[in-house]
């Protein structure tokens, strides 16, 4: 995720917090979702549709903090 933007990105976590708090609950989901999607975590698909949809909530949302940034 966000792998051309790296230094933004390290400069993001360490100094927001909003940032920081939204990359590592996106982290967290998709850990989660490999998991569930390999069996490891047992999951129902609606609890595993909605932990996706909200990652791709917080990577938009992280997208446009990053886009800030750069600015």
């Amino acid at each position: 995720m966000f792998e051309n933007e790296t230094e933004v990105v390290e400069s993001l976590l360490a100094t927001d917090e909003e940032f920081r708090d939204m990359y590592q609950r996106h982290q967290n989901l998709k850990s989660q979702v490999r998991d569930a999607d390999l069996g490891v975590l047992p999951l129902d698909q609606l609890t595993v549709e909605r932990m996706k949809k909200e990652k791709l909530m917080l990577k938009d949302k992280m997208a446009v903090k990053l886009k800030q940034a750069q600015a």
